[in-house]
């Protein structure tokens, strides 16, 4: 995930560098550049959600270590799991967006 937050931090200060000085960003190499590295983000994000849940799964229901360790609180895990899928859905929403851009250039 941390690949995924430099990804949209380089992103945006390329969106606000061609805002403050009035560029287009249309050129197909460059969307194309970006519907590549918006599909890979995508699915390392996938793929770190699911080997969360996986970990929680295991930890929760194989080893029962949640049920067993007051000072561990699955609950946070769980949350951060959902979070982490909600983030999967977003980027691949954008990750689509960013290939019908590339088709309509």
């Amino acid at each position: 995930m941390g690949l995924q937050v430099l990804w949209s931090f380089g992103l945006a200060c390329l969106d606000f560098y061609a805002l403050r000085r009035k560029r287009d960003l249309q050129n197909p190499v460059l969307v194309s550049l970006f519907v590549v590295g918006d599909w890979v983000t995508a699915l390392l994000s996938l793929a770190a959600a699911c080997s969360s849940a996986g970990v929680q799964v295991l930890y929760a229901r194989d080893l029962s270590i949640c049920r067993l360790d007051n000072d561990l609180e699955c609950s946070r895990f769980e949350v951060a799991i959902i979070l982490a899928f909600l983030t999967w859905l977003l980027v691949g929403a954008s990750s689509h967006v960013m290939f019908w851009l590339l088709a309509s250039i």
